[in-house]
Order: C-alpha cells, then sequence, then structure tokens
C-alpha cells in the first residue's frame, strides 16, 4: 500500500497513486501528488483541476483524453481545449495524470 503524508495524516493510495478514498482530497493534496510527479502546479493546471472535478462532479467519473479536451474547449475556452496545450501542463498522459493530481479515479477508457 502506498501512502502519502499531508499534516501528519497518512493518505491511502492505489498501486498507481491514485486516491483510495476521494473524501481525502485537498488542495494539500494535489500538491503533493504534482510533486511527486515532478509538476509544480500553476494557475494553468488548477483552472484544469478545477474543470476536472467539475466534470466529475457532473457525470461521476473521470473523462478520457478525448471528451477531456472536449469538455476543456466548451468550459475554459478553445485555446486551451487542445491536446498539445494539456500535453503541456500534464506530460504524457493528461488525463491519467491531471485526474490523479484532481484527486480522482483513473479514466476507464485510459490504459
Amino acid at each position: 500500500m502506498q501512502y502519502i503524508e499531508i499534516d501528519g495524516c497518512n493518505i491511502r493510495l492505489d498501486k498507481e497513486g491514485y486516491l483510495k478514498d476521494l473524501q481525502q482530497w485537498s488542495p494539500a493534496v494535489a500538491e503533493k501528488l504534482a510533486l511527486s510527479e515532478g509538476i509544480a502546479l500553476t494557475d494553468a493546471h488548477w483552472e484544469i483541476i478545477t474543470a476536472l472535478r467539475d466534470f466529475y462532479a457532473e457525470f461521476e467519473l473521470s473523462p478520457a483524453m478525448r471528451p477531456l479536451v472536449k469538455y476543456i474547449a466548451l468550459t475554459l475556452g478553445r485555446e486551451k481545449g487542445k491536446s498539445i496545450y494539456l500535453l503541456g501542463l500534464f506530460p504524457d498522459s493528461p488525463a491519467k495524470r491531471a485526474s490523479r493530481i484532481a484527486g480522482l479515479p483513473k479514466p476507464t477508457n485510459c490504459l
């Protein structure tokens, strides 16, 4: 079992680094998860994280890449709703990385 420590509390993670208990997410948890991935969160990152959490609240699932790009374009504008933009913020697999940092489950259509 993996853990991260936040203010003396151990937060459990699954084998891929996603939160076991989604209710334990906080901005401090996001910062710690991002740092473990080599990402220093900026306002641009937080904008995507917030949009992802809104998507999850509305649809009760974490989006794979294509729905993520479409949702970001609809909510934040076409210039941000592009794969290349999201890859710049969350390299390799934006849907998986951003969902992990946002405290959401792994997108079901991502390998």
